[in-house]
């Protein structure tokens, strides 16, 4: 079976936004990383003993990553911090110039405005893990490479106090886990991540919904890296993310993470296939020996991931690419590496 997401079109209609997914391994199949299964499909580099996959997951970004990507986010001003905490009674001795006077009107008790350090960066990701990512014809499925681009994430991020929090959208639930600091609070959201459960075929992801949950109530300011496929529309065939996406940009950093297989890119010539969306449960008939068929696909894909990658230039995100039939580490690396020498934001901060 193969599956791709469709658009509204009819089994006789060429798809507008193609994006072709074969069928995935089955689960617990215990292929390694870099294998094919026996049935052919890619390989879950995430099924098996968690506790075992997080360490040979971690082993891989730290061994490659390490030296290469070095030095901490700038601290924009000495002392306590610049960045607006809450208020707290006056004690004694506490610096007058943090009065927080109309706290003080209100309660006609004297407050302070105690200040947050911002060279301590708090990172929220949000990470879709719909059924539109339980897919992939190459190396690894995307699911697996979302949850590699979070481990990265973590690594780049958490060390000198610094926080990591997540929202993981499924379609058919959000979970959400606090922004803590150290190794051991990033390695225990990794753990939850892989056993997130994998969505049922015919739930829609609702990407949009976990990045409005990010706005209220709002957090502190600091980066949200988002890892998806951006696939979703509304009903006129927009990206329905965009505008939770640009209301995030007011406050924080953006880093976006686009997961892509080769086969939503361009189809193979391997005669007449039945395609199912896993995310509506829609068949199409893809007769994919007409060369001029695969040529409109490939158009139509092009003009997708543009329309994408517009929408998060338009958010004011970075954006991060990363195929399960590349060397995903090393985008990561020539990214940041990129981004750093440019002197922008993105992971880096």
């Amino acid at each position: 079976m193969i599956r791709r997401r469709l658009g509204d079109a009819t089994p006789t209609a060429a798809p507008e936004h193609p994006g072709l997914l074969l069928h995935p391994a089955t689960p617990g199949s215990g292929v390694e990383p870099g294998r094919m299964s026996r049935d052919g499909a890619p390989p879950r580099f995430t099924d098996g003993p968690t506790d075992v996959l997080l360490r040979r997951l971690e082993l891989t970004v730290r061994r490659r990553l390490d030296g290469l990507l070095q030095g901490d986010h700038l601290g924009l001003v000495p002392g306590s911090g610049s960045e607006a905490g809450d208020s707290r009674t006056y004690h004694p001795g506490d610096d007058v110039r943090r009065m927080d006077w109309p706290v003080t009107a209100r309660t006609q008790v004297p407050h302070v405005r105690e200040t947050i350090a911002d060279r301590e960066l708090e990172t929220w990701a949000v990470v879709d893990l719909s059924a539109s990512l339980d897919f992939g014809t190459a190396n690894c499925q995307k699911r697996d490479l979302a949850i590699a681009g979070l481990a990265a994430v973590g690594h780049l991020t958490v060390h000198g106090g610094n926080r990591l929090g997540a929202v993981v959208t499924t379609g058919e639930r959000v979970d959400r886990y606090p922004a803590l600091p150290g190794r051991l609070a990033a390695e225990r959201l990794m753990r939850s991540v892989v056993g997130t459960p994998r969505a049922q075929g015919g739930r829609r992801g609702d990407l949009a919904a976990a990045l409005e949950s990010l706005r209220r109530p709002p957090r502190r300011r600091g980066l949200v890296v988002v890892i998806s496929d951006f696939l979703g529309s509304d009903a006129r065939g927009e990206a329905d993310w965009e505008r939770p996406l640009r209301g995030l940009s007011a406050r924080h950093d953006l880093l976006a993470i686009e997961v892509v297989d080769p086969r939503e890119l361009e189809l193979p010539d391997v005669g007449l296939l039945t395609v199912v969306d896993p995310e509506s449960g829609q068949t199409l008939e893809v007769p994919t020996g007409d060369a001029a068929f695969r040529a409109r696909f490939a158009e139509g894909a092009a003009a997708q991931r543009a329309q994408i990658a517009a929408a998060l230039r338009r958010a004011g995100a970075g954006h991060l690419r990363l195929r399960t039939d590349r060397d995903w580490l090393m985008d990561v690396v020539r990214f940041v590496a990129d981004r750093r020498r440019a002197g922008s934001g993105g992971a880096s901060r």
